[in-house]
């Protein structure tokens, strides 16, 4: 996006190697240690399709081109209720991240005045005194490269903080949060002679300690996904893969897929350790340096169960290529634009899980009836779910969403017509789950 608007960027990129070539092979063999959550599942939300259509429409059809497939959340229904503004956003883009990834490197590949940089590792940035001391460049080995404004898009684990503490100027402010979740997950693909259509089935099935899901991805694959307390006593079994797909067909969301027969394509894949994590060059008196700002993961890095990553990141990516200049001069206005547009989601990210942890370790009060109601409404309510796909999609924060007299009617309605409804769990009891799962 940079490159697009006239600026001379480049690029370092500490690994060797880069997406594109083949994306089984770069996806199931490529150890990424730095990026574990590279072979996770993904749903991509409504801001990666439509920053990639407003600022790079050639990279969009090129993940397509690779497999990409696009799910409205109103083809659920069959039939999409009369359209309103904004319903043409509630779109996933359903496929694996090397996908994204190499349609993206091969963009930046074609770009004349970007310069990419393999296996370069940044070392130490170059730091002038000041009021705040402003960044000047990155320092590479024993080579100083300068530039007008650095940009720390290293992820979540990035050195920068320290190295700005090192450096002498006011620390980073960082809000961190551990998430108690665990993630497990399988890859599978659909035999091309064998059954490929679930059914009417919804994406994901609950029980009172453990959440499963199913995402459907590029190119005939799809992952299996078990959600788990990291306290809970049976999580190191279930990356046996007999015991995760044995617990997996207890849960009706993805026995529907694993009854189809599919190919297993990984060993069973896990991640955990993670955290919810704001960090923030700027602090009361101010930026703490000018000329650097932090974008992606090194800003906001959050817990993946809602999806918020990629979407987030590429939302701050469209804003500092529109406002580099101003940015460079001045990072105060990027700074605000950031707590003000992508600071609420990570609130709300932090809030979930919270929730979620007390919900797995069965600590939890009982839900709210009218509150629980909401999500299963959405399912058999155009209205709800409408509602429902703004808050998924980052373009309405629940509460608003949620909040108007006509999803209150329907709602009402909802209950009302099924007076039987009570907060339940379609997944396997404590004993169930024991008895597939060994000690």
């Amino acid at each position: 996006m940079l490159g697009r608007r006239g600026h001379t960027v480049t690029l370092f990129e500490q690994d060797t190697r880069a997406a594109g070539e083949d994306l089984n092979q770069d996806f199931f063999r490529w150890n990424r240690p730095r990026v574990p959550q590279a072979v996770q599942p993904h749903s991509f939300l409504a801001p990666v399709r439509t920053v990639l259509l407003a600022e790079t429409p050639d990279v969009y059809a090129d993940l397509l081109a690779r497999g990409a497939r696009e799910y409205h959340d109103f083809d659920w229904f069959g039939e999409h209720p009369p359209h309103r503004d904004g319903d043409e956003d509630l779109v996933t883009l359903r496929t694996r991240r090397i996908v994204l990834e190499a349609a993206l490197t091969a963009a930046v590949q074609r770009e004349r005045t970007v310069d990419v940089r393999r296996g370069c590792r940044v070392d130490a940035l170059t730091v002038e005194e000041g009021r705040p001391p402003r960044v000047t460049g990155v320092r590479v080995g024993t080579e100083v490269h300068r530039a007008d404004l650095v940009v720390d898009a290293s992820g979540r684990r990035s050195p920068v903080p320290a190295w700005l503490t090192a450096a002498g100027c006011r620390p980073p402010v960082v809000e961190s949060h551990r998430a108690g979740i665990a993630y497990l997950c399988r890859w599978y693909r659909l035999r091309a002679d064998g059954p490929r259509d679930p059914g009417r089935v919804k994406p994901g099935s609950a029980a009172p300690f453990a959440l499963a899901g199913v995402f459907p991805s590029d190119n005939d694959t799809f992952a299996v996904n078990v959600v788990l307390s990291t306290g809970d006593p049976t999580r190191g079994a279930l990356t046996d893969p007999d015991v995760f797909e044995a617990v997996a067909r207890r849960f009706p969301a993805t026995a529907a897929w694993l009854d189809l027969d599919p190919e297993p394509q990984s060993a069973v894949l896990a991640m955990a350790g993670l955290d919810n994590r704001w960090t923030s060059l700027t602090d009361d008196d101010g930026p703490v340096v000018t000329g650097l700002v932090n974008a992606g993961d090194s800003l906001v890095h959050t817990n993946p169960t809602l999806g918020h990553g990629v979407a987030l990141g590429l939302r701050a990516a469209q804003h500092l290529a529109a406002h580099a200049d101003d940015t460079a001069a001045d990072p105060v206005g990027y700074h605000s634009w950031t707590a003000q547009a992508l600071r609420p989601w990570f609130d709300a990210q932090v809030t979930a899980d919270r929730a979620n942890e007390e919900r797995l370790t069965e600590s939890a009060p009982p839900p709210d009836r009218r509150a629980a109601a909401l999500a299963a409404c959405a399912f058999d309510d155009p209205v709800v779910m409408r509602a429902r796909a703004q808050v998924r999609h980052l373009l309405q924060p629940a509460e608003a969403a949620y909040g108007t007299d006509e999803v209150d009617r329907h709602l009402t309605a909802w209950l009302a017509a099924h007076p039987e409804f009570s907060p339940t769990h379609d997944g396997p009891t404590r004993d169930q789950w024991d008895a597939l799962v060994p000690a």
